[in-house]
């Protein structure tokens, strides 16, 4: 198995479809996945994300369990066709340089593996959405690039579609924009360079977000990383700030720990020129799952403060008014404080349109509950909510918060029935999109 950059690779697409097609197949997880392959199945978890390719006697298997219908063979055998033209390209272009030839059959190989490319981008049983794949097509065929507000416009509509669409879905659209937008910026202007770190730092924050959401933890850390860097390259003071507040915060549902948060939040606020909300609502919310209750009320008044002085508007849309809501009722219901905390999650549900914000406040209600005492009645609270949703819907920023429920109920407490009930409830792999 060779190794690819998975900041750069066609191969991410031939990833995200593998993934479509197990997905589509019920009850195939990554485990039984490995099983039927016989193969590790971190293997096949590599494969998913780009980060590796399947050997080649690997792809028809893959076909086969997966259910792809030829699909994956396919493709692995255009990309190929796609990496061995394009290295050809690559190698010539010197000699290109100086003189009047022209490779012309690697030349029409490429074109020809972008054009069955294309054609996959239209088949909505891949879960590809074809406009993203038609823009990387148009770059990749030497037309124009998309303009800087195409790529404002893109942030926009990619954050819309994390906030309404399965995780899985938009992973996949947003690998295809990225590798565009890294292969436009190899060839922009200076001038051009700064608005396209921008766009950069957005989408791979919104990636890292949707890997979250799928549990590929591994993955929204490097895309995180990509976000920060790019926003660095920006110099853009309130977006760096911004996206350091978007990565520490999806790092408290699992991703990080919260003491490596709680650094992270603490680094960030060193180049801020002043307190912002969005750095100090990650902060309380690492103190609470620190157990540091005291100090995170006393934040929460803080921010609270701060927010009474107005919220720099957010160019981007990352901020909503029910995240301070949303941390309020995170902190009250933490630290047993249940009128506080139904408060803070009867603005949040007046607010907030999003399934996990709405799913994870009426958590924080079992969670105040189980604070309080009422550890079987906190465990039947917090199952319902799970078995409420349906199996797409069981995203880790969800599946997590329940976890922060079980972890409040005492250690000489955890083998009641309806613990163990609960736990079982969590340990149901959640669907990663449709």
């Amino acid at each position: 198995m060779s190794a690819v950059d998975p900041h750069a690779s066609p191969w991410h697409l031939f990833g995200a479809v593998m993934r479509h097609c197990r997905e589509s197949r019920q009850n195939l997880g990554l485990r039984r996945a490995g099983e039927m392959m016989y193969t590790d199945f971190s293997n096949l978890a590599k494969w998913e994300r780009g980060e590796r390719v399947p050997p080649a006697d690997m792809v028809t298997r893959l076909d086969q369990v997966y259910g792809a219908r030829g699909i994956l063979t396919a493709l692995y055998a255009t990309l190929e066709r796609l990496e061995a033209a394009e290295s050809a390209q690559r190698n010539a272009g010197r000699y290109r340089e100086n003189s009047a030839y022209c490779d012309g059959d690697d030349d029409m190989e490429r074109r020809a593996a972008l054009q069955f490319l294309a054609g996959l981008g239209t088949l909505g049983t891949l879960g590809v959405i074809g406009e993203p794949l038609r823009r990387s097509l148009d770059i990749s065929l030497g037309r124009e690039h998309p303009s800087l507000e195409d790529w404002d416009i893109a942030c926009a509509d990619h954050l819309h579609a994390l906030r309404t669409r399965p995780p899985a879905q938009v992973a996949t659209d947003l690998i295809i924009d990225l590798f565009a937008l890294r292969r436009q910026l190899d060839v922009a202007t200076p001038a051009d360079q700064t608005e396209l770190h921008r766009s950069m730092a957005v989408l791979s924050s919104i990636h890292a977000n949707a890997l979250t959401r799928l549990g590929d933890h591994g993955g929204a850390i490097r895309w995180g990383r990509t976000a920060r860097q790019a926003a660095d390259a920006s110099g853009d003071l309130g977006l760096r700030l911004m996206i350091r507040g978007e990565e520490a915060g999806i790092g408290l549902y699992g991703t990080r720990d919260p003491e490596t948060v709680l650094d992270m939040v603490h680094r960030a606020q060193q180049i801020a020129a002043e307190p912002t909300v969005g750095l100090l609502a990650t902060e309380i919310k690492a103190l609470s799952l620190l157990g540091r209750h005291d100090e995170a009320l006393t934040k929460l008044r803080t921010l609270n403060t701060v927010a009474d002085r107005g919220v720099t508007p957010d160019p981007y849309g990352f901020w909503k008014p029910d995240q301070i809501h949303f941390a309020e009722s995170w902190v009250y219901a933490a630290a047993g404080q249940e009128g506080a905390a139904d408060a803070a999650r009867e603005k949040v549900l007046a607010l907030a349109q999003t399934l996990p914000y709405r799913t994870n406040v009426q958590l924080h209600g079992a969670l105040c509950t189980v604070v309080q005492g009422g550890i079987d009645d906190g465990m039947r609270q917090a199952a319902a909510i799970m078995d409420a949703l349906t199996p797409a819907n069981r995203v880790r920023l969800i599946t997590e918060t329940g976890h922060i429920v079980l972890r409040a109920v005492p250690q000489g407490q955890q083998n009641r029935s309806s613990v163990t009930e609960f736990r079982k409830v969590l340990t149901l792999e959640p669907v990663r999109g449709d």
